[in-house]
């Protein structure tokens, strides 16, 4: 029995074993309120009846699921080509000005890959100003190739970043004995670091197939019919029974890539846990260093040098259209685009405070299982989450259709658990001998949790809050199907801007998106620099 359950009379013990099944009910109540709208497409798709065989079995959608499984690959593929060498690079080998080139390669995975797309697509092309510059005419970036190229470019920090952490983590004492054993680096690197850091790739490359499989912008951008933008096409063809059929199938992907990278992540056999000299295997490149560079330099220009540029040229010169008038930039969008990511802050930490506490402070198996509910709709495409909100709305709260509270709910189901993550992070640090001082100092349970708990974990909640409303702000594909008639935000205005061919219009937005983009980096950061 602890010294709080010695002072604290049984009558108040009894309450609070009330409090505690009312909070349970409560954290589960919300966990499964959050992902119970997916159960509308299974509604919808089984209005199609027998035809739903039909249309999972038709040219046209084996073909778009042919091509979705292709860019995928592609994109996964090439994504750990650039990624591990680039880990490597950083980590082990004496790059020149190493930890510059280490945040500048990780900056990517900060900016949208639409707009890295929209970048391309004026920069290229016989007409394009990288043509004129060059005096030479280039292709234009568009189709299969343009939508893998722009994609890896944008994706392959996960890898970068994942593998990395398997890099510094490595026992270099097992590198120096092979060594000593007369393998060299190359032979080194493929039977003793390799094996260790596979769960670390496995697990970028995870994110990247399920950010390629999910991403809606780009494709469209570069013209591409894969999954999202079929489901698109259809949901705005007013087939609705088709979308969510799609929706369905898409979902099923997802299920069979995470299956997979569990296989291969759970396969970790080659890992070997030691408390050695962690981190400091060197790659001697001796001369090569320097040619080495042009790596990072080739990778920093096209993700991130050339799409400032070019924006930075829509604004000072103005691009394609910018003179018409028929369509102009307005701060009221950004206002907007404020306004709904500011309110899906607050809804988010206010629904995942109650979960992350309960996992926390009770550790069952059923707590964790609410905690781990909230995922399935992070998991889950935008595109695919706004479908099923679509249906949601129209069959069962009309009067939430095309709301501003329906969007806000949108992007809550689809950014809450970082909330949660940061809270529970947070909330794990808390000394538990604090609270129960207090308790037994007389406190309330609700006092000590808001005298002792609520001041430590406040940074894991203000953080939570600035990741939920930084990615919000993002958002594509549920903005522009959920959003109020009228109702513009930075990304839909970007998204008109594309469809009528005026890009210099996009310069502002996609300035501030940017910025946006460089604060959730600069968040993630600071996260780990608390480590």
């Amino acid at each position: 029995m602890s010294v709080r359950d010695r002072v604290v009379p049984g009558t108040e013990l009894l309450s609070e074993s009330r409090v505690d099944a009312g909070y349970a009910a409560l954290a589960t109540l919300l966990a499964v309120g959050l992902i119970a709208p997916l159960a509308w497409l299974v509604i919808d798709a089984a209005g199609l009846g027998s035809r739903a065989f039909e249309f999972l079995v038709a040219d046209q959608t084996l073909a778009v699921l042919g091509r979705s499984v292709a860019l995928v690959s592609v994109v996964t593929a090439a994504a750990v080509s650039v990624g591990v060498p680039l880990a490597v690079l950083t980590v082990q080998a004496a790059l020149p000005f190493r930890r510059f080139w280490t945040v500048v390669i990780a900056l990517p995975l900060a900016v949208p890959s639409y707009l890295g797309a929209f970048a391309a697509l004026s920069a290229f092309g016989p007409d394009g100003p990288l043509s004129t510059a060059l005096g030479v005419p280039l292709p234009a970036v568009e189709g299969f190739a343009g939508a893998a190229v722009v994609l890896t470019l944008y994706t392959y920090p996960y890898v970068f970043l994942t593998t990395r952490a398997s890099l510094l983590s490595l026992d270099a004492s097992l590198v120096e004995a092979a060594r000593t054993l007369n393998c060299g680096q190359l032979e080194s690197f493929r039977r003793i670091t390799l094996p260790q850091i596979v769960p670390g790739i496995a697990a970028g490359a995870l994110l990247v197939a399920l950010y390629t499989l999910a991403d809606f912008g780009t494709p469209n951008f570069m013209n591409l019919q894969v999954y999202t933008q079929f489901i698109y096409t259809r949901h705005n063809a007013h087939m609705g029974g088709y979308a969510a059929l799609l929706s369905l199938q898409l979902l099923a992907v997802t299920g069979v890539i995470l299956a997979v990278e569990s296989a291969i992540g759970a396969d970790d056999s080659g890992a070997y846990a030691s408390r050695g000299n962690r981190g400091a295997a060197e790659l001697d490149l001796g001369a090569w260093r320097y040619p080495a560079l042009a790596l990072p330099v080739l990778v920093a220009v096209a993700a991130l040098v050339l799409p400032v540029g070019i924006f930075a040229m829509w604004l000072i010169r103005g691009g394609p259209g910018y003179e018409f008038t028929q369509l102009s930039f307005s701060w009221s969008y950004g206002w907007n685009s404020l306004k709904v990511s500011l309110l899906a802050a607050v809804a988010s930490v206010l629904v995942a405070l109650p979960i992350a506490l309960r996992s926390v402070t009770t550790g069952s198996t059923a707590s964790s299982l609410t905690a781990r509910i909230p995922y399935v709709g992070y998991a889950t495409p935008g595109i695919v989450l706004a479908i099923a909100l679509v249906s949601f709305s129209l069959d069962a709260v009309p009067g939430l259709y095309k709301t501003v509270p329906l969007l806000v709910f949108a992007y809550v189901i689809r950014f809450m658990p970082q909330a949660i993550g940061s809270i529970r992070t947070s909330t794990m640090q808390v000394d538990d001998r604090l609270v129960e001082a207090a308790r037994t100092l007389g406190r309330s349970r609700a006092g000590a949790f808001r005298t002792v708990t609520l001041p430590l974990i406040v940074p894991g909640i203000v953080t939570g809050a600035a990741l939920v409303f930084l990615t919000s702000m993002k958002e594509l594909p549920a903005t522009l199907l959920l959003r109020p008639l009228g109702f513009d935000t930075l990304v839909t205005f970007i998204w008109r801007a594309r469809e009528t061919g005026l890009y210099g219009q996009a310069a502002v937005p996609a300035f501030v998106l940017v910025f946006v983009s460089g604060l959730s980096m600069a968040v993630l950061l600071a996260q780990e620099g608390d480590r």
